[in-house]
């Protein structure tokens, strides 16, 4: 079986995470051939070159490259795959027209978070999933609730939950090392890994580090990620709590800084897919309190491995955070519960056997 995975980009993200990590187990199963195409020469992710696979960069000039629907047809023409599996919203559109001249069976990877698509012919997205759907011999989600946002059903939809790979979370700093080297000297630390995006509520995190804040002075919250509403999120912080409220940026070993946390928190109003970020915190252990939609629901059980709160209830999410820290024996029952979930439902080696599944029943 020949199959080509096509993305946009590789930057540091959820569904490039999940490319890497499914592109991991398709290489070291015996029987497939793996090629990547990439239409940027941004790649976050240094895994990718320690597998055995071609990476093909398909360059585009502008952001809506209309070369790019010749110069794929012509490379696909050239790999002869048995199935081409895009990712995001853009690369079906790209890759309509060559899947059906070249006669290649077309996995859609487009569905990758529970936000509805506005009805309306100016949202890109709505537009994009109209055009491609139809032509597609699967549409897959990474949650249920995916599906249902986007009004899919019948027999080429399908959902396959991420999968983790738990070598990301050996070898690595001590604890104490890692506290060094974030400046971090109090008992306890909670942390919100996320991009600055409007789907990502860090403002709310804020609001409920500073309830906590006002009773106790023994636990750091740190704000991870970046992106537009950074700046901004940062300027809430009053002076006199910059010293518990940090916010590093993007980081690189962020699985490092999992390690030595109390509690992990998503805050995404909108809801999710499936979210690498609660998988990271599940795989070191840790209690997740997560908005209750989207995917999350699929992810966490609520009062076992985390808790799941109303958006916009920053008393409610102080509340399980202050749980957590007046309660370590309860957070570490939680945080061990929630990593042999993951080890049990969303392991790498689950999610690889479900795309080949669903790969060698297109062929079939």
């Amino acid at each position: 079986m020949r199959i080509v995975e096509y993305i946009d980009t590789l930057r540091a993200g959820g569904k490039e995470r999940q490319l890497v990590e499914l592109l991991k187990g398709l290489t070291a199963t015996p029987g497939i051939d793996c090629e990547l195409i990439v239409m940027s020469d941004n790649i976050h992710y240094d895994d990718l070159y320690k597998l055995d696979l071609p990476i093909h960069l398909l360059l585009r000039k502008t952001d809506k490259d209309p070369g790019i629907f010749i110069r794929l047809y012509l490379l696909l023409r050239e790999i002869r795959p048995d199935i081409l599996h895009s990712w995001g919203s853009l690369c079906p559109v790209y890759a309509l027209p060559a899947v059906k001249l070249l006669n290649i069976k077309f996995v859609n990877g487009f569905i990758r978070s529970s936000i509805p698509p506005s009805l309306f012919y100016k949202d890109k997205k709505w537009l994009r999933s109209k055009i491609t759907f139809p032509f597609s011999d699967a549409i897959v989600a990474n949650s249920k609730t995916g599906l249902k946002a986007y009004n899919v059903s019948g027999k080429k939809s399908y959902y396959i939950h991420n999968g983790f790979d738990f070598n990301r979370v050996t070898n690595l700093l001590t604890p104490e090392a890692v506290k060094t080297k974030y400046h971090i000297s109090t008992d306890f630390i909670v942390g919100m890994v996320a991009s600055f995006s409007d789907n990502k509520d860090f403002n709310l995190f804020v609001d409920a580090a500073e309830l906590i804040l006002k009773t106790r002075e023994d636990v750091t919250f740190l704000a991870i990620g970046d992106g537009k509403n950074r700046e901004a999120c940062m300027r809430r912080v009053p002076k006199s709590l910059e010293q518990f409220i940090k916010f590093p940026g993007r980081v690189n070993d962020v699985e490092g800084l999992m390690q030595v946390m109390t509690a992990g928190v998503l805050i995404s109003p909108q809801g999710e897919g499936i979210s690498n970020s609660i998988m990271e915190f599940m795989a070191s252990g840790k209690p997740v309190v997560a908005s209750d939609c989207g995917g999350n629901r699929e992810l966490i059980i609520d009062n076992e491995t985390g808790y799941l709160v109303p958006n916009g209830d920053a008393s409610a999410v102080a509340e399980k955070i202050k749980f957590f820290l007046d309660n370590p024996e309860q957070a570490v029952r939680f945080g061990l519960a929630g990593q042999q979930r993951l080890k049990d439902m969303f392991s790498l080696e689950n999610f690889t056997q479900k795309y080949i599944s669903l790969y060698n029943h297109l062929l079939t």
